[in-house]
């Protein structure tokens, strides 16, 4: 039996096994008459209070607090339980008048006669009142439990609905802004060399490959989506100087295939290539991808160029940066650490993060590759 089908097992059928025992209880445990033979008509009483108490309960938890508790009519609802009480009572002393209760049990307690009196049940009973008053709080509070649970769950399904939403507009916005970038790029490359312009289309058909078929999902493997960044990363050589080198790492000496979120790293390498190159001066990009244990560290520097240097608020400016920022934030919470780092002493841009991912068992081949 499942954890789900238990809970639905317990669910339907707790409350009426909690009123087969109440009902017991009531009707079979008298101890201070247990030396005394009751009259059969006490035991139709007592299972007819039983059954009192039993739509008592109904009417509070599925009538009373949710038409006039949740709707805040307080006092409306303080009005009805009171009323309510004085009905129970009155009926358990009306049924007790028409089965001649009173007279029966003391004809029970005084099987030698005793004292010749005969009373009339009066419509006012403690005890009755006091379970009836128990009965009412049990059932308010089931109710009030089970309004909560049904409103954490509403919540639940409302913001993994968001979640989800916004996932997918977030993720709709990161494609089209690297295929506009990078249909640019080849454009530009046509016009330059042919052959390189078709190994970039060909290239560009196994990125878009990856984009329109594995990232379906919310996650992709690692190693795709390190590929993924290569792809780009050869694309982008396509078109540089030779004044410009990028240096790619990835994890040694094992890359340990792991669940991610796709897409997630293309923005931070794409970042570095906007603002990392110069058709004049010597430029430098790194990226490093490394992992430790269930870490996964991605690290990026480019040089920095007065006339395109990038403030460390351009980081949460652009559409891609954006997104992945606050990609990160819902599916990653507390699980990344990303820094930034604008100028340092060796005049880089600096961006690391470190995510926590889930450890898996497959592997690839190491592979590092340098371009000049």
């Amino acid at each position: 039996m499942t954890s789900s089908t238990f809970r639905h097992f317990a669910q339907r059928f707790s409350r009426p096994l909690l009123w087969v025992m109440f009902g017991s209880a009531l009707l079979l445990a008298q101890p201070l008459t247990w030396s005394v033979q009751l009259p059969p008509q006490f035991w139709v009483r007592q299972f007819l209070l039983l059954l009192l108490w039993v739509a008592l309960f109904y009417f509070n938890a599925q009538v009373a607090v949710p038409r006039l508790l949740f709707r805040g009519h307080t006092g409306w609802f303080i009005a009805v339980l009171a009323a309510s009480l004085v009905a129970l009572l009155g009926l358990n002393s009306l049924i007790e008048n028409l089965l001649h209760l009173p007279e029966l049990m003391h004809k029970a307690f005084h099987p030698d006669g005793g004292p010749s009196r005969r009373r009339s049940a009066g419509w006012f009973d403690m005890g009755t009142l006091l379970i009836s008053m128990l009965v009412l709080g049990i059932s308010t509070s089931v109710a009030v439990v089970r309004k909560w649970q049904h409103d954490a769950q509403l919540r639940r399904e409302l913001e993994q609905q968001q979640t989800t939403a916004e996932l997918s507009f977030l993720k709709a916005q990161i494609n089209p802004h690297f295929f506009f970038n990078t249909l640019n790029n080849i454009y530009a490359l046509t016009v330059v060399n042919g052959e390189l312009a078709r190994q970039a289309i060909h290239t560009l058909s196994r990125m878009m490959r990856y984009v329109l078929y594995e990232t379906q999902s919310s996650t992709a493997l690692l190693s795709q989506e390190v590929s993924f960044v290569q792809d780009y990363i050869s694309l982008m050589q396509l078109r540089l100087t030779d004044k410009v080198t990028v240096t790619f790492e990835r994890p040694t000496p094992l890359l340990r295939d792991v669940p991610i979120a796709p897409m997630l790293l293309l923005p931070f390498v794409e970042n570095a290539f906007k603002h990392g190159v110069s058709a004049t001066l010597p430029s430098q990009i790194y990226i490093g991808l490394h992992q430790h244990n269930g870490t996964l560290t991605l690290e990026v520097r480019n040089t920095v160029f007065p006339d395109k240097r990038p403030a460390v608020e351009e980081v949460g400016s652009g559409i891609g940066l954006t997104n992945t920022r606050r990609r990160l934030d819902l599916l990653y919470p507390q699980r990344y650490q990303l820094s930034v780092e604008d100028g340092t002493t060796s005049q880089e841009f600096r961006v690391l993060l470190r995510l926590e991912v889930e450890k898996n068992t497959y592997t690839i081949p190491n592979a590092t590759t340098t371009y000049a």
